[in-house]
């Protein structure tokens, strides 16, 4: 009855793996949260804002993005040389940001405006290599389709982090804990997927050249250049987007709309990184002739999996909200039911977004990251003067028009391609 059940096509149940994994890791630190919000003070959770705030920028350096690279080569000799490659970046990444941390701890402390984050910068520099480990791990088991073990990595991650939660917010560790809590979980996730790797793929190692890693790097230079800066963009954008709506209108309207984000991208994402990641996978063992019938056929299974979610959010999230959070919560859902189209098609976009590495082509993704960051800005300042909703109903169908274009963008490419076969 069991086996009725699970998905036929391998596609499928790579996907309902992984999700069935960052479920469990999403599900892990939601369920233990009405523990650590009465162990923790707002200061605490502060702090790890604080510290997130410039890890996630750090992590999205720590590479320079090479280990998108490593699902491309057809021989996994020169996969594992990137691999490498990947890695030694990191370590100049976090001897670099060593030196800033020790030489500008002061000013650094001064401009975020808390003097407690002082002691716990000194782990960026471990974290930067830890971070770039990982991702360089986490993507070549996606390329030998470790999807079981990729799934059990982040569920240890999850489970370790908030074990050490607990455990030092019972012993009074405050702000520190939780950021420690954190960086415990993430040694543990990168211990686990380097003995997988170890263990199953040691024997290439003789294989890693410096001559190969320079060639390689040289070859795909156009990650960095490219697609390194759109990252930066992305990791910008939503901060922009916050700070704006705080200055523009009112810390509460701020909030009302963080937890209607926060509440819809958390599932969204929960299914469209698992989608995106596979699908990547796919993207890079499909002949360049054979992407456009690929992609149509993502889109539509993407638009089958997604749209039942946003079509309940779109009419019932106000009542949905109401319930859940209480009365004064009512803004959070009218906010949710007006993002919803948005959010839709960058649920369906974001996987597609993976193409123009496959095609060498991370100028224009680049181009349009920009874009996609200037559009928001400009009509939040634009329309500074109007009242909330009207804004967000003129930011929700601009955004949605620009991803509709983008879908369209990369069908044109891939059709032009098919076409010149």
């Amino acid at each position: 009855m069991l086996k009725k059940l699970k998905p036929k096509s391998e596609f499928s149940r790579n996907v309902m793996t992984l999700m069935t994994g960052s479920g469990i890791a999403q599900a892990i630190p939601i369920a233990i949260s009405p523990i650590i919000t009465r162990i923790y003070t707002p200061e605490d959770f502060g702090i790890l804002a604080l510290y997130m705030s410039i890890a996630s920028i750090l992590s999205v350096i720590a590479t320079g993005r090479y280990e998108l690279a490593i699902m491309l080569p057809k021989k996994d000799v020169d996969a594992l040389n990137i691999v490498i490659l990947s890695m030694l970046i990191s370590c100049l990444m976090s001897l670099s940001s060593f030196v800033v941390v020790f030489f500008f701890n002061t000013q650094i402390t001064n401009l975020l405006g808390n003097s407690d984050l002082s002691v716990w910068l000194y782990l960026l520099p471990i974290s930067i290599i830890l971070t770039g480990i990982y991702q360089s791990l986490n993507y070549w088991n996606n390329r030998k389709k470790y999807y079981k073990e990729l799934a059990l990595g982040r569920i240890i991650q999850s489970g370790t982090g908030s074990s050490f939660n607990l455990g030092f917010g019972f012993l009074g560790f405050g702000g520190g804990g939780l950021i420690f809590s954190g960086f415990i979980g993430q040694v543990a996730a990168t211990s686990f997927l380097s003995k997988i790797v170890w263990k199953e793929d040691s024997k290439l190692l003789i294989h890693i050249n410096k001559l190969k890693i320079i060639a390689l790097m040289k070859k795909h230079k156009k990650l960095p250049l490219y697609n390194l800066p759109n990252s930066i963009i992305d990791t910008f954008k939503m901060s922009a987007i916050n700070i704006l709506i705080s200055k523009f209108f009112t810390t509460a309207v701020l909030g009302q709309y963080s937890l209607a984000w926060r509440m819809l991208v958390t599932p969204a994402s929960l299914v469209g990184n698992s989608l995106s990641q596979v699908f990547f996978q796919k993207l890079a063992s499909t002949k360049k002739s054979q992407l456009n019938k690929l992609i149509i056929k993502f889109i539509l299974k993407a638009s089958m999996i997604a749209l039942p979610m946003f079509l309940i959010v779109y009419f019932f999230s106000i009542d949905i909200f109401m319930f859940i959070f209480g009365p004064s919560w009512k803004l959070a859902g009218e906010v949710a039911s007006i993002l919803s189209p948005w959010l839709f098609f960058n649920f369906i976009s974001s996987p597609l977004s993976t193409v123009y590495i496959i095609l060498n082509k991370q100028e224009i993704m680049l181009f349009i990251s920009m874009f996609y960051m200037i559009v928001p800005i400009s009509i939040l300042y634009v329309l500074r003067e109007r009242d909330f909703i009207y804004v967000l109903h003129v930011l929700s169908f601009s955004m949605s028009a620009v991803l509709i274009c983008l879908i369209g963008l990369i069908l044109y490419l891939t059709f032009k391609i098919k076409k010149e076969d």
